[in-house]
């Protein structure tokens, strides 16, 4: 049995429209539109809301209330009766008129200084040691890396306080065994050179892992047959390390210094759970010197604007280094 089916004529308008190989109408959606145009150029900045929504909350509130903070006398008697005794820029004029804080200022910006370079130095040296070790070797330091960077803070100042103990400490048992008879029982934390001793090894420890890591992943993305060509025009070791891995890893080599200067700038615990910022406060630095007049002096508002002061300084040497950097990329383009 034969089915017959009538086809229809698709009228003037569609077979002009199929002769003239025309696209079709853009509807509302189409990315020729208006409409979205501005929501594609708006999406960036929807994305970001989230983000920016939990900075503000948990960032930017506590910083605005501890700049309120910052302008008021608050202290033990003002906090138990529920006083606000706003006393302007008091806080501020005490804080930059002492002696104190720009001693403080002055030893915390040289802290971190020596602190950086050995944290760069030493985590470049492992780094590239790791690039250079077998897959066995290179796996064994990586797990020892990786365990003394995830310890935390205060565990590992904690470890820190034993070894370097007066009368039980490894390292005055094997001062001791060494033949520096005077060692056995030397105290540490007696005096400030000694105490940054402690301290300093205690934040490099904790930081060359993040250093060598990230550098030897950044070695893993420079090309083998630059070296090769590097070997064959007859350079060594140290000219094939200035030649070709340096330029590789040095906007590396700048970002993490940055972060590094933040992290080490902002250290509070190691600093304060070792000694307090004893002996007589000469081992203050700027974070232990505003919780100390803070919450150890029940100086609040004072506490608060020496903090402030402290992000301050922070971002001053911050910027000073990133126009260094923008120096730097502009001079080699």
């Amino acid at each position: 049995m034969a089915v017959t089916t009538e086809r229809k004529d698709p009228g003037p308008a569609a077979a002009g429209v199929r002769r003239s190989g025309a696209p079709p109408a853009p509807g509302p959606g189409a990315p020729g539109t208006p409409g979205r145009g501005r929501l594609t150029g708006a999406a960036p900045y929807l994305l970001l809301l989230p983000a920016l929504a939990v900075t503000a909350v948990l960032l930017g509130w506590p910083l605005v209330k501890n700049g309120m903070l910052s302008f008021q006398n608050l202290n033990m008697r003002q906090l138990i009766q529920h006083l606000t005794e706003w006393n302007g820029v008091d806080n501020y004029r005490e804080t930059l008129t002492s002696e104190d804080f720009w001693r403080v200022t002055l030893r915390s910006v040289i802290f971190t200084g020596v602190n950086v370079v050995l944290i760069m130095v030493l985590g470049t040296l492992v780094g590239l040691l790791l690039a250079r070790l077998g897959s066995r070797m290179r796996l064994l330091l990586s797990v020892g890396l990786v365990l003394a960077w995830a310890m935390p803070v205060i565990a590992a100042t904690t470890v820190f306080q034993w070894l370097f103990a007066t009368r039980y400490g490894v390292v005055n048992w094997v001062l001791d065994a060494l033949g520096w008879h005077s060692m056995a029982d030397y105290n540490w934390t007696g005096d400030q050179f000694s105490t940054f001793f402690v301290i300093t090894v205690l934040i490099v420890w904790q930081s060359i892992p993040f250093v060598a890591i990230n550098l030897y992943a950044a070695t893993t993305t420079i090309p083998g047959e630059l070296y090769e060509a590097a070997a064959l025009d007859g350079a060594g070791t140290w000219k094939s390390f200035t030649s070709v891995t340096f330029p590789f890893l040095k906007p590396f080599l700048l970002a993490t210094t940055f972060l590094e200067v933040i992290w080490v700038f902002k250290a509070f615990a190691q600093v304060f759970a070792i000694n307090e910022g004893n002996p007589e406060r000469l081992t203050e630095t700027l974070p232990v010197y505003a919780f100390i007049e803070g919450m150890g002096n029940q100086h609040y508002g004072m506490g608060a604007a020496i903090s402030l002061l402290t992000i301050v300084v922070l971002l001053a040497l911050t910027s000073y280094y990133l126009r260094i950097v923008l120096r730097q990329e502009e001079d080699e383009l």
